[in-house]
């Protein structure tokens, strides 16, 4: 199997916001240069496979292909053990055109009490990330992680994305919707599957002690907008807003309150919002901007 070079350039290959910023995150140590394949403005192939394995596998082949760049690619979904494993592989197209979690939570939850699985124990669950490394000339290689748990109602937490709001993870008492992120990542399925990844394909790379990040983590905050579903996501993002202004006011255009309501109202009015977009996600989106 081919292993990565240090300083080697990566493709992320996904255009959802959230699921780029994490990979980086993880990949952000070994020193590569990643992009995602939404910024290198690759078309997002259909999934079409009937597994995670041969999504994850369709999505890199068709970034490397596209970039002549190795690529990395993640299909990954909730399991629930009532439901025969559903939503699985569908559990991105459970949430709607608008990827809106918080109608995939509510589907799930309506799911599991016309199965009456709500009385008595928690229903049980399990998140799937399956990794696929792949090169243009079509060589690749899977990887899997998986986290055991229970679902909750109503959900819980405004971190994280997704269906993360009701699952606790086994051996924990907060859903990932409550946990911070480095107490989330050290035992996610994502990071399960990337630890198989590691082992594989980054033998010669040594991790890097990067110095703390300095200035606007815009990356991350634009992440977080543009996945959030839900009420308490997006109060989580508020104040996620407020500390970035406590920390970096300098950098911030609108610095007072006059110039933030006045860029926040040319970002209501510029704004192209797909109908079916969470109404949570659009003010956030408008916020950010208005912060830019």
């Amino acid at each position: 199997m081919k292993q990565l070079a240090p300083g080697s350039r990566l493709v992320v290959a996904s255009h959802n916001p959230g699921k780029v910023w994490e990979i980086k995150e993880l990949i952000a140590p070994y020193g590569f240069d990643a992009v995602s394949a939404g910024d290198l403005g690759l078309a997002e192939p259909e999934e079409t496979e009937p597994t995670f394995e041969g999504n994850a596998r369709l999505k890199a082949l068709a970034a490397a292909e596209g970039s002549g760049l190795p690529a990395l690619a993640d299909d990954s979904g909730l399991e629930v053990e009532a439901l025969g494993g559903a939503p699985g592989i569908y559990s991105a197209r459970w949430a709607g055109p608008g990827k809106d979690f918080g109608l995939a939570m509510r589907r799930v939850h309506d799911a599991l009490s016309e199965k009456g699985a709500w009385n008595g124990a928690a229903p049980r669950a399990n998140f799937i990330s399956v990794l696929c490394l792949a090169w243009p000339t079509g060589e690749h290689r899977l990887f899997e992680g998986r986290v055991y748990g229970t679902l909750v109602w109503p959900t819980r937490g405004g971190n994280g994305f997704g269906y993360d709001p009701m699952f606790v993870a086994d051996g924990e008492t907060l859903t990932f919707g409550e946990m911070e992120p480095a107490s989330k990542y050290a035992i996610s399925h994502r990071t399960r599957a990337f630890e198989a990844f590691k082992r594989d394909c980054l033998e010669q790379v040594k991790p890097q002690h990067a110095a703390p990040k300095s200035g606007r983590n815009l990356e991350a905050l634009e992440a977080a907008a543009r996945n959030l579903s839900t009420q308490a996501e997006l109060a989580r993002f508020i104040s996620g807003l407020r500390e970035d202004f406590a920390r970096n006011a300098p950098e911030w255009k609108a610095a007072d309150l006059a110039a933030f309501l006045a860029a926040l109202e040319k970002a209501a009015s510029a704004a192209d919002v797909p109908d079916a977009e969470p109404r949570w996600r659009t003010l956030a989106r408008a916020l950010l901007a208005a912060s830019r």
